[in-house]
């Protein structure tokens, strides 16, 4: 593949809080800001409380879902009365940060957040961009404490709402299992091994090193599955198959059980062969979601390094 040069990213925000209840990211952003590290050779580094209300309540969100608040037509929407918290929190932050799609944008944004389900660490990413997944490639080359995958959502542009993508470049660091409003010194330990991989490929980056290409393996989003409901209620039936609990990532076949009824039946897949994960996420019961499947493929990446002047 043709050798792709990118400019120099040398302004960072490393954002958590996003979720007010994923503590490792709201403690390590504290810290960060304790030490008020603004200028880290050649990074200018910004570390943000994405959305202090709901950390200093140590809920998910206040009204609605911020990570999923960063849609164009609610950022230039006018501010009323009745717009939602986190609407609001959006714009400003989406001030601070960019704004999407300008100059000005921060060049990179490292968004952390916690999940109760069995992922290890995930860097994920809305489209399948070289820069994430040479950081992804290099993290995964460097951890061996906990598995490291990578997650491509492929949103469309027209449809992305995530905080990353008020960035010109950018992901989320997924890192479980933790119970949310829990601390759990390892899991915080892995994200912040997780970031300070992220800035140390930043750095090397920025100093002129070229990042040789090579294969990787991502898993790209397929569909999400819900739980079996009662047509009447529409309240759940059943609950994640101890078969299925835990294990995220691991081939799912047709027959596997996934579900078992609260009367003690199991209720099997049906589909083609996929790998599940977010099994059993706690904040996605209000979405209606069990757990997603994504496919396994193969990416060839180019070698890339920064474009001088």
């Amino acid at each position: 593949m043709e050798h792709v040069f990118f400019p120099p990213l040398t302004r960072v925000a490393i954002c958590g809080g996003t979720h007010g209840n994923e503590m490792s990211g709201v403690y390590l952003v504290r810290e960060m800001l304790k030490k008020n590290p603004e200028q880290a050779g050649s990074l200018s580094i910004t570390p943000v409380t994405s959305n202090p209300r709901a950390v200093e309540v140590c809920r998910r969100y206040i009204d609605k879902d911020l990570n999923r608040s960063f849609v164009d037509s609610w950022l230039s929407a006018p501010l009323t009365n009745s717009t939602p918290y986190e609407e609001r929190r959006a714009q400003e932050l989406n001030a601070q940060l960019g704004p999407r799609g300008s100059p000005e944008a921060m060049d990179f944004i490292c968004d952390l957040h916690n999940t109760t389900a069995n992922m290890g660490m995930c860097l994920i990413t809305t489209r399948q961009e070289w820069i994430n997944l040479h950081i992804f490639k290099y993290i995964q080359s460097k951890m061996s404490s906990v598995p490291v995958r990578a997650i491509v959502s492929n949103v469309p542009t027209s449809e992305v709402s995530f905080l990353d993508s008020v960035s010109k470049h950018g992901c989320a660091l997924e890192i479980g299992p933790q119970p949310t409003g829990v601390l759990r010194a390892e899991i915080y330990n892995t994200m912040k091994e997780g970031v300070d991989l992220t800035l140390e490929w930043l750095q090397a980056f920025n100093s002129g090193t070229t990042f040789e290409g090579g294969e990787i393996e991502v898993y790209t989003k397929a569909k999400a599955i819900d739980y079996p409901r009662d047509p009447a209620t529409n309240e759940i039936t059943a609950a994640i198959h101890p078969h299925l609990q835990d294990n995220d990532f691991r081939l799912l076949q047709p027959g596997d059980p996934i579900f078992q009824t609260f009367v003690g039946e199991s209720v099997m897949y049906e589909g083609e062969e996929l790998y599940p994960y977010f099994i059993n996420e706690c904040a996605y019961y209000e979405k209606k979601i069990a757990f997603m499947l994504s496919r396994k493929t193969t990416v060839t990446l180019p070698s890339i390094s920064m474009k001088r002047d």
